[in-house]
């Protein structure tokens, strides 16, 4: 919104009070001071260059219509588009991540199918969904949870009274995760993937740093740095609610990265060495190249549960561990958070290991 006393340099702009309190843009058309013409924001509003150009050249606008615009009110198809433009914003704002939202539109758009029905789908009918998406139950579940979060947002705003799809028992039971990498796994998959190529790089980067496999698209050079001497890594992890990391630069690490065939602001690097677009692709990459290993039951984020199993066998203690994978559980934030006491645990954790031995 524009304050009432800020002088706006568009020529022909009216800001005209209303008596609600409220108050209109209009424009004169050059050449024509008599005619005014309606536009539907002001300075500052996205649309606002388009609809004050078509208004000077003496055209009428039309508001820059959304999806939910063109919905039928209060339908289902109205309520999800409604929903989405919300957290477009959001992520605009940078309260809500991108990758948060192509989940949401994943699983919402699948009502989307008959959009003008009601929008307060029934809770035997939503558990048909459910059913019917039994096959996979953890996505089951997932579907049923954007829903009532939609419908969270839905009561707060007065849409409905009351929230169907909360208390709709989950079906999916979870199992031990991601298979933990052991050492000859990793032998195997540096056997099949030399120094130098990127899959042989990303491995290094997940060993030894222990971050997730999003950080991977953006984790390199950039984030080295030098600290009482010893050169190290510093990262803010992509994962909501993650502390900053701090870790030694290790040696492995070092001419892993300083080999790679392919150089790019990233370590690890996608096409035309740019960066991997999300953790998804990312992802998607690395479970290729484990494929190509024979280690198609392996993941990355077993990586990250394997080095974790590995440093406790190697005698780290609870916070040292934390410390270099970057957890941020509550109930010992105070221990492992501040960054130089976690730089320090991480710094005597690491002198544990000897990095020439370990994965031979």
């Amino acid at each position: 919104m524009v304050d009432a006393k800020m002088k706006v340099n568009y020529p022909g702009l009216i800001r005209e009070a209303l008596p609600s309190g409220n108050f209109r843009w209009r424009v004169r058309p050059e050449g024509r001071p008599k005619q005014k013409i309606r536009i539907h924001c002001g300075p500052g509003d996205d649309d606002f260059q388009r609809q004050y150009l078509a208004a000077r050249r003496g055209d009428k606008p039309e508001p820059l219509r959304t999806a939910s615009d063109y919905a039928k009110p209060r339908s289902i198809g109205w309520l999800i588009n409604s929903y989405f433009e919300y957290l477009d914003k959001r992520v605009d704002a940078g309260t809500t991540s991108a990758k948060t939202l192509k989940k949401k539109k994943n699983l919402l758009s699948r009502l989307l199918t008959h959009p003008d029905r009601v929008m307060l789908i029934p809770t035997e009918k939503l558990i048909e969904f459910q059913d019917a998406m039994s096959a996979s139950p953890a996505q089951a579940d997932a579907y049923i949870e954007a829903v009532a979060i939609m419908y969270d947002w839905a009561i707060k705003r007065r849409y409905i009274s009351h929230n169907p799809a909360r208390g709709i028992e989950k079906i999916y039971r979870k199992g031990n995760g991601a298979t933990p990498w052991k050492a000859a796994d990793v032998r195997a998959f540096l056997a099949r993937h030399r120094q130098g190529t990127k899959p042989h790089v990303a491995m290094s980067v997940l060993l030894w740093t222990g971050c997730r496999i999003e950080d991977l698209t953006f984790l390199g050079p950039v984030n080295e740095c030098v600290i009482d001497g010893v050169e190290a890594l510093r990262w803010k992890p992509k994962k909501r609610g993650s502390t900053e990391v701090t870790i030694p630069l290790l040696p492995p690490l070092k001419a892993a990265t300083r080999a790679a065939e392919q150089q790019g602001k990233t370590y690890v690097v996608s096409r035309g060495n740019k960066p991997f677009a999300s953790g998804d692709s990312m992802s998607a990459m690395f479970k290729r190249w484990c494929r190509e290993a024979d280690l198609g039951h392996l993941s990355a984020h077993g990586v990250r549960k394997g080095l974790a199993e590995l440093l406790a066998e190697l005698g780290c203690s609870q916070y040292e561990i934390m410390a270099i994978l970057g957890h941020s559980e509550a109930r010992t934030s105070e221990v492992y958070t501040r960054r130089v006491e976690r730089w320090k645990l991480a710094l005597g954790a690491m002198e544990r290991i000897d990095v020439s031995h370990a994965w031979r």
